[in-house]
């Protein structure tokens, strides 16, 4: 959101809360869904987003507009069903399961905010993109804009992925991405330093691996933002000290010739990582509201454990 905002993009940022009641979030409790919207506004703006630079959006508000359901209407006389069918993969359910009616509403719905909100680019991760497609083929269909698809890429797991899958396959990334529902490989805001490291020593990192190892993605996608900037790996004097790389690729290269072993790749990981998230979990101890709105989620939490967990980095 940050870097599009910063090259002029005007901001659309869509709490999608009746979405997180079909597909039975919080064990389909609309008004806690709600809190745990506020709570995800809050970490953007813990992440340095500012608000009022955005237009935040609710779908509850988006709905009451009748000409919404004449939207729905005239989009699903053009959407077969079997297509509809097959993008339920956007709620994270296997394509060919037992759905139901509201799923297949999720689907549609999905497709009719891009036109409700008059929207130019679709940004959301890859795991929609079968939405965002169906988006722009009932575009042409109906003879309405087709918007652009910007697709972020999704976090794997760190137990990793085998490295000859391919990660553009949507099923794929839903089984290796990183999951709320599996915490031991998953890094939360409010994770402390030690909790990170912890994980991390843990994490899949083969020496010399550099496909499907979660520690190199980390690095590219979210830690390193200049790969053309030299990087300093820390390292014991007794083991050759520090690391000294020109550049994002020089890295890559050492790691692939085994160059940097990878208890000092996750020692750097670790650390870089401490310092993205620090930030974020100072501003819920230390910002009275957004404290009590944690407080009131983690309560949320704790009654329905298999519902939620806090937001994953």
């Amino acid at each position: 959101m940050k870097k599009l905002l910063s090259i002029g993009i005007k901001f659309k940022l869509y709490i999608a809360d009746y979405f997180a009641y079909l597909n039975d979030k919080m064990g389909g409790n609309i008004e806690n869904i709600r809190t745990v919207g506020k709570y995800f506004i809050e970490v953007w703006k813990a992440a340095g987003l500012d608000t009022s630079k955005v237009e935040i959006i609710w779908n509850k508000d988006l709905i009451s507009d009748p000409s919404y359901w004449e939207r729905v209407m005239k989009i699903s006389k053009v959407i077969p069903l079997d297509r509809a069918k097959r993008a339920i993969t956007i709620m994270g359910r296997k394509e060919g399961s037992n759905v139901s009616v509201g799923q297949i509403f999720y689907a549609i719905m999905q497709v009719t905010d891009a036109f409700q909100m008059d929207i130019d680019i679709c940004q959301m991760a890859i795991d929609q993109r079968k939405a965002n497609m169906l988006v722009r083929e009932v575009a042409k269909k109906l003879g309405w804009k087709v918007p652009v698809i910007v697709s972020h890429p999704l976090l794997i797991s760190l137990r990793g992925m085998p490295p000859d899958l391919k990660t553009s396959d949507e099923s794929v990334l839903m089984e290796y991405k990183m999951s709320k529902s599996d915490p031991k490989n998953a890094i939360f805001i409010h994770d402390t330093y030690e909790e990170i490291k912890e994980k991390i020593n843990k994490a899949y990192c083969p020496p010399k691996i550099i496909e499907g190892n979660p520690l190199i993605q980390y690095l590219d996608k979210m830690i390193i933002d200049d790969k053309t900037a030299p990087i300093t790996i820390e390292r014991p004097q007794k083991f050759g000290g520090n690391i000294e790389l020109n550049d994002f690729n020089e890295l890559l290269a050492f790691y692939k010739e085994g160059k940097i072993h990878p208890v000092d790749l996750k020692e750097f990981v670790a650390k870089s990582l401490e310092n993205e998230i620090k930030p974020l979990r100072e501003h819920f101890e230390k910002d009275r509201e957004a404290r009590e709105l944690y407080e009131k989620v983690k309560t949320l939490t704790l009654s329905n454990p298999k519902k939620f967990k806090l937001i994953l980095i």
